[in-house]
């Protein structure tokens, strides 16, 4: 019976949350609930030309609906909303909750929210209404090429881990990538077409569903580890938008960004076509693939990176609390004191982050720091890192508890995977709402002027810098490769953010993004000539493509143009999206 009813709510959410047009120009997509959008007979023809049925997305709340009888367990989504694994095998579910919703020009909006309080409908909002589960490229080459025959706003999905919400679209087809999970573990690998004497030591290729969680997994039994990204469960997708964007890594300093250890590429273009794109063929694709951004250029089947040695670590940890809800002079000084050593800790190999933050109970302020050294020594942490310990606990010790710290730690750990799995919890948080802004600060900079830099950052709401540039990534020619040039010259990203509860009213919502656009400003004037990291920004960059791409930009468009010259694969900021109007559905 529950099957019956999901079947109902599905075709009335979507009836509801979107209302079709008699049909589509040319220069537009078709969107379902157009005259234009595929039959049912159409659709069961694509169903026999996959392995797996046709998905259905629902929003993640709507087994919620309706209040007064729910059509699923209501129980195990709310006991589930945060969790990050569940909302990434859900092919209607963003990790961050706010992209599910659609808002029109006049401010109202479709969503489906989990408080059923509010008195709200469940509809469709952003998540695709049908799609494919990919389990191979045969699957993904017959999505593309329905897609691409219907006219259809196409996006494509592997876990949700969007903070642009660039996987989603109202009214769309997805290709889900999540499931495709094959780990090959080469002892050499040959590129394809590539001479024989090309081969690389220890390489792995990735399936575009697999998670960093499963990648660090099979290259700790390899005794090997890989660059890649850190997040509490390592939900983050090992072979889609991370690396697609470029990929930063705490071992980023030792060995580059993700894009930098890419030996390569497969991907399915706009005519159905599969590319393997690395150093020996397709270079130009290999270009664009290496940090021109998800979404854009074709749908990325699997990815091959080069392995590295495994290797004992230093960890480093500083955990300190305030009384104030507002950066205290205390914390002032010890965050100035980081900025200003940071040039020096990359100088040393240190890489890591530092996170200044309320405390959830209270909101009073604390900061916290995690660096690791590779291949380091006790001594030399102490000799370096350790400074900022002694300032921590200077400034503790000068009393009126108006700086505390809570957690000074320096220790060696005998591997990164080790370390990965001691210090990250096992399961992570999502399904918040949200939005962030962030710049890449030069080591110019930082160096020149550290009091300015501080002074700008530390007012800004969830603050996070990471210094995850300098050392490897500052040796790559910044025109190697499609990701933004901003980067080798970068010793610091920093990101910061703001949140809103569900149901918030959109006027609300407005005042935290025009925030968000102030304190870009702000940031943005510290670097003027420098960038954003494309995976992780704000989406009210005035020029989103010079911020993103820098001066790789006009040769990322010609790629794109030979690749998808139909513009099949259009993301919100992206290459080629300036060609289109703010929903990516009708050219300009």
């Amino acid at each position: 019976m529950h099957g019956l009813r999901s079947l109902i709510l599905f075709c009335g959410l979507s009836l509801c949350a979107i209302t079709g047009t008699a049909g589509r120009s040319s220069q537009c997509r078709c969107l379902f609930g157009d005259s234009c959008w595929p039959s049912s007979s159409e659709l069961d023809r694509l169903a026999g030309q996959v392995s797996r049925p046709l998905l259905r997305p629902l929003p993640p709340a709507s087994p919620c609906y309706p209040a007064s009888d729910p059509s699923g367990n209501c129980d195990e989504v709310r006991q589930s909303w945060s969790n990050a694994s569940w909302r990434a095998n859900q092919p209607g579910a963003m990790q961050g909750a706010n992209f599910e919703t659609f808002v029109f020009q006049n401010d109202t909006t479709s969503a489906c929210f989990l408080n059923t309080g509010l008195g709200i409908p469940c509809t469709q909002g952003s998540v695709p209404v049908t799609g494919v589960d990919a389990r191979n490229d045969a699957d993904v080459q017959a999505a593309v090429k329905f897609a691409a025959s219907d006219n259809l706003r196409l996006v494509v999905k592997s876990t949700g881990h969007d903070l642009s919400g660039r996987s989603t679209a109202r009214g769309s087809f997805v290709i889900w990538t999540h499931n495709m999970k094959n780990i090959t573990f080469h002892d050499k690998f040959s590129p394809e077409g590539a001479p024989p004497s090309a081969t690389h030591d220890h390489a792995i290729t990735l399936g575009a569903g697999v998670q960093w969680e499963e990648a660090y997994e099979a290259v700790n039994a390899k005794g090997r580890v890989l660059v890649g990204g850190l997040s509490a469960g390592g939900t983050v997708g090992a072979a889609s938008g991370w690396v697609l964007g470029g990929g930063h890594s705490i071992l980023s300093p030792s060995f580059g960004l993700g894009v930098d250890n890419v030996l390569q590429f497969t991907m399915i273009s706009s005519n159905g076509t599969r590319y393997a794109a690395n150093a020996h063929q397709h270079a130009d694709l290999f270009f664009a693939l290496r940090g021109g951004g998800g979404g854009t250029y074709g749908v990325v089947t699997s990815v091959t990176y080069q392995t590295h040695p495994s290797f004992p670590i230093i960890a480093a940890v500083l955990s300190t609390s305030t009384d104030s809800l507002t950066p205290n002079p205390p914390l002032q000084t010890l965050f100035t004191e980081l900025v200003r050593i940071t040039p020096n800790l990359s100088d040393a190999g240190w890489a890591g982050f530092v996170a200044v933050a309320p405390d959830a109970n209270t909101g009073a302020l604390g900061m916290s720091a995690f660096y690791i050294l590779p291949n380091g020594t006790t001594g030399r942490a102490n000799e370096t890192i350790g400074q900022l310990f002694d300032t921590a606990q200077t400034l503790s010790a000068a009393g009126n508890d108006s700086l505390t710290v809570q957690t000074a730690l320096i220790t060696p750990v005998d591997s990164f995977f080790t370390w990965y799995t001691t210090f990250f919890p096992k399961t992570s948080t999502a399904g918040a709402n949200g939005a962030l802004g962030s710049w890449l600060l030069p080591r110019d900079v930082v160096e020149q002027d550290p009091d300015r830099v501080a002074q700008t950052l530390i007012p800004l709401s969830g603050l996070t810098a990471l210094m995850v540039g300098g050392g490897a990534v500052s040796r790559v020619n910044p025109h190697a490769m499609g990701v933004n040039p901003a980067w080798r010259t970068a010793l610091l990203h920093t990101i910061f953010a703001t949140g809103w509860a569900e149901g918030t009213p959109v006027s609300d919502m407005n005042q935290l993004l025009d925030q968000v656009k102030q304190n870009m400003t702000t940031l943005r004037a510290l670097a003027p000539d420098s960038g954003a990291y494309f995976n992780e920004a704000s989406l009210f960059e005035p020029d989103p493509q010079r911020a993103f791409f820098g001066d790789n930009r006009d040769t990322l468009k010609a790629i794109k143009h030979l690749y998808d010259p139909i513009d099949l694969f259009v993301v919100k900021e992206g290459i080629g999206s300036d060609d289109w109007d703010a929903e990516l559905v009708c050219r300009l």
